[in-house]
């Protein structure tokens, strides 16, 4: 992985995030937001501004490809450089969950 990625999205922003994550499996940007707001209990809601741009980003840097188009719809999926990059924030996580929790015992 290039390291003008891993400085561009690590650590990634929260819309970054949960895009990639959702993109695990194909979806066009408005079936994306509308998961975010629903795993996130209407706690995080994409703009369509924020969201079609933040795709086209992720695409020119190849984190994630057009599919194919649906009735006028782009669909995109993960790429394999996006799956490395959502992986290590995945990780990066876990880490700061673990290390905050550890203070409680």
């Amino acid at each position: 992985m290039e390291k003008r990625i891993k400085r561009i999205y690590i650590p990634m922003t929260e819309t970054g995030f949960y895009i990639l994550y959702c993109l695990r499996r194909e979806q066009h940007g408005y079936g994306i937001s509308q998961q975010v707001k629903k795993i996130t209990e209407g706690e995080v809601v994409i703009s369509p501004g924020t969201m079609y741009g933040t795709l086209s980003k992720m695409e020119r840097d190849g984190l994630i490809a057009f599919v194919r188009e649906e009735e006028k719809r782009k669909i995109y999926c993960i790429t394999e450089l996006g799956r490395q990059v959502l992986d290590i924030e995945i990780r990066r996580i876990e880490r700061l969950y673990k290390n905050t929790h550890q203070d409680r015992l």
